[in-house]
């Protein structure tokens, strides 16, 4: 019986002892984990920190816009709805509006009428597949910023295309 005890004990105690033990074992680890945690959340705070120096200054200006001078005014065109040469039953609908410099042009409404005129004439001479893809905007860009400087004379810096829409 006294055995008995004594084996009762010693599971006890020893249930015990390993429970204390788990138990600083886990408060250890959950020291240095927090700890190494602080540390890397340090040095991925540092390094973010170093790189976007270096890109401020690794940065070159922004150049400035290609017409901020006040000098520059900007009229809008009314839209523009026009059937194309090919195919007939095709609609081509652009919004736009001339840059020039201010003075330059003696009534810019009527260089805006005019230069409207002209664009609707020329988009019914051109078929769809002149106007598809990206090269076709932008030589349709061209050709219209060349009829805008020919009809005013050279006073028109660009017509710039707002808004495209072909049905």
């Amino acid at each position: 019986m006294a055995q008995a005890v004594k084996a009762e004990g010693k599971s006890g105690g020893g249930k015990l002892g390993v429970i204390v033990a788990l138990s600083l074992l886990t408060l250890l680890a959950a020291a240095g984990g927090g700890g190494l945690g602080i540390q890397l959340a340090s040095t991925v705070e540092k390094a973010v920190t170093e790189k976007a120096k270096e890109q401020e200054a690794a940065e070159p200006e922004k150049p400035p816009l290609r017409y901020s001078n006040p000098e520059m005014m900007m009229e809008s065109l009314k839209p523009i709805v026009s059937n194309l040469a090919a195919p007939s039953s095709t609609f081509v609908r652009i919004e736009a509006s001339i840059i020039y410099k201010n003075g330059s042009l003696p009534n810019p409404q009527i260089a805006a009428a005019q230069i409207r005129e002209d664009v609707m004439a020329y988009l019914r001479t051109i078929p769809l597949s002149q106007l598809e893809g990206p090269s076709g905007l932008i030589h349709l860009r061209e050709d219209l910023n060349e009829r805008a400087r020919m009809r005013s004379e050279g006073h028109v810096e660009e017509l710039v295309i707002e808004t495209l829409v072909v049905q």
